[in-house]
């Protein structure tokens, strides 16, 4: 039987792709490629759609013999979600709405659900815990808060096992070189950075230098992307144990300042990069970090990478080897 993960030609789901395969799994991906790009799964059997369309997802399912779903589909840009929030709650929550009737209709009964630490809003403890209380402060947070919920009572009613994830800042590349970050536009720090590094952009912008942290910019949580594809291949295993439906947060166990990210990618590409000083932008917590003590105990999770320099040099691998990023569009 096959693992379906929707949302499979993005950044985390190709690398979560390539992790099932190196564990001997059938994988077929869904991806409707607005955001995915077909070089970072090529090889893989790849079925292009949207989740929005009810008779397509019907159709995955009826010729396919699906056992569970990781779910990774969704729009992820916090600042276009202020601007657009139907947009977001039309893909990341109608759509999902769409996939778990699928999947009830299939008799699918496990799904892992690509979540985020922003469905806490402003933490109230560093490093943020499970058990604190979620108070989104975006609608894309909104929007993955609202599918948990959802999922919560679709396990209730029809017995859909869930395991979501909340993460922050995925980032790195394969060791292999061969697949990679590519977002368009990219809002990401640690490619922002190398793109300047490459010289694709004059400088990068710091937005605050006088938050309470010990060099004044703000703290971010990075997990390298292999070690969240882990996570997501452990927490598969978990629903196949058969054991009830779960919340983790995955992250770093600390974070890392901007200043710092700048410095290392300096460090790791032996480029000049101009960084200038910006007012901070409204909204910004000055540290967000997410503590993974309870899926390191739970499901034995032990990040393999967790090491800055470790993470920026296999994102400088990729990035290096691919400018221009994908060639397939």
């Amino acid at each position: 039987m096959a693992v379906l993960v929707t949302g499979g030609a993005g950044y985390i789901g190709s690398h979560t792709v390539a992790e099932l395969i190196e564990k001997n799994e059938e994988v077929i991906i869904v991806d409707n490629l607005e955001k995915g790009h077909k070089d970072a799964v090529a090889g893989s059997k790849l079925i292009v759609g949207d989740l929005r369309d009810k008779e397509f997802l019907a159709k995955v399912f009826l010729e396919n013999d699906i056992e569970a779903v990781i779910h990774f589909a969704a729009y992820i840009e916090v600042g276009e979600s202020v601007q657009n929030p139907l947009k977001y709650y039309n893909n990341n929550v109608v759509a999902t709405l769409n996939l778990l009737t699928a999947m009830k209709d299939a008799k699918v009964d496990k799904i892992v659900f690509s979540s985020t630490a922003a469905t806490y809003g402003e933490p109230e403890n560093v490093p943020i815990l499970e058990t604190d209380k979620t108070f989104p402060t975006n609608p894309y947070g909104e929007t993955k808060l609202s599918v948990e919920k959802a999922l919560k009572w679709c396990d209730r009613a029809y017995g859909i096992k869930y395991t979501a994830l909340r993460y922050f800042n995925a980032s790195g590349a394969h060791e292999s070189g061969k697949i990679g970050e590519d977002h368009s536009p990219e809002s990401h720090l640690i490619p922002l950075v190398i793109q300047a590094a490459l010289g694709k952009r004059e400088s990068i912008k710091v937005f605050g230098n006088d938050y309470n942290t010990p060099d004044g910019t703000c703290v971010r949580d990075y997990i390298h992307v292999s070690d969240l594809a882990n996570a997501h291949y452990l927490a598969l295993q978990r629903l196949r144990a058969g054991k009830e439906s779960e919340v983790y947060n995955l992250g770093n166990g600390k974070g890392f300042s901007v200043k710092e990210v700048i410095d290392v990618v300096r460090k790791v590409t032996g480029r000049t990069i101009k960084a200038e000083d910006a007012p901070r932008r409204p909204g910004d917590p000055a540290i967000l970090v997410a503590s993974s003590e309870k899926i390191q105990r739970e499901l034995n999770w032990q990040p393999k990478m967790a090491d800055l320099e470790t993470i920026i040099s296999t994102a400088w691998k990729w990035h290096e080897a691919h400018p221009n990023g994908y060639n397939d569009k």
